[in-house]
């Protein structure tokens, strides 16, 4: 998409609620029979592409040099990534389908990644990790300043010594509306069991606390009915410097800040780094 690339059912935390033991078991079955459910496909469609910031997430974990801890996993984009370079690697998110859906593709690949249902802001885990990884704008799916420091002090207490978090955060971006005649990006499309999905952002909306990213989204079935919805993803607004100052409070220490640049698809983004 256009701006940022954030999903909220990526949020660990600022998405729906996990579904049960059955709605994960149906999630299972589903992968295990190949097939994708429509919140999978819809993720994979918008967010699973997006690569510009692989190489940030793979320096860190070979600085950090031990367990890796994927906050927002979503279906595995970053976790598999770096289970892949023999990195272990603990993934969390809030929706049970996106994690069946890592489980699936890690087993198809000979990878190993451990998946946990979990809020970002309330995590509670008995592992320490050496990097807590919080890719494609989670951190600003969580919500305001309240919901990050949460976040912020649990994730301070699941750092081994010396330790490392990092956060992807937009801060720049640049307004559109489609609907006003503006030009927007081309929709991300893909095809599965017949039908073709199309997702087109249509609008990007700069205010005063938050940045709205709007899409609708069609299914396009080979009869040649159409379905379509709409769909909107709240980004609080931070920038690095502020996120700094709230590691700060939560006695984290702010190392580096990494750029992520531009892309045809994606606006430039920032990697807030700390250190436990």
């Amino acid at each position: 998409m256009s701006a940022a690339g954030a999903h909220p059912a990526t949020g660990a935390g600022a998405g729906p609620t996990a579904p049960g033991a059955g709605g994960r078991r149906a999630a299972q079955a589903a992968a295990a029979a190949g097939r994708l459910s429509e919140r999978v496909i819809w993720h994979e469609l918008e967010c699973g592409r997006y690569a510009a910031d692989l190489g940030v997430w793979r320096r860190l974990a070979r600085r950090a040099g031990g367990p890796v801890l994927d906050v927002g996993a979503g279906s595995g984009r970053v976790a598999l990534a770096l289970a892949g370079d023999g990195h272990e690697v603990t993934a969390v998110d809030v929706d049970g389908e996106l994690l069946a859906r890592l489980s699936q593709r890690a087993r198809s690949q000979g990878l190993t990644v451990r998946t946990l249902i979990a809020d970002a802001r309330r995590l509670a885990l008995a592992e320490r990790f050496s990097l807590c990884v919080v890719p494609m704008q989670t951190i600003q799916l969580l919500g305001g300043a309240r919901a990050r420091a949460r976040f912020l002090r649990a994730a301070a207490g699941l750092l081994l010594p010396g330790g490392l978090l990092g956060m992807a955060i937009v801060e720049h971006v640049e307004a559109f509306d489609a609907r006003e005649g503006a030009a927007a990006p081309a929709p991300d499309a893909g095809e599965h069991d017949g039908v073709l999905y199309l997702s087109r952002p249509v609008a990007v909306r700069v205010l005063a606390d938050s940045i709205l990213l709007e899409r609708v989204r069609e299914r396009v079935q080979e009869s040649g009915g159409v379905a379509v919805a709409e769909d909107r993803v709240k980004l609080a607004r931070v920038s690095a410097a502020e996120l700094e100052r709230e590691c700060a409070a939560a006695g984290l220490r702010a190392v580096e800040r990494i750029a992520v640049p531009q892309t045809d698809e994606h606006a430039p983004s920032t990697v807030v780094v700390a250190r436990g």
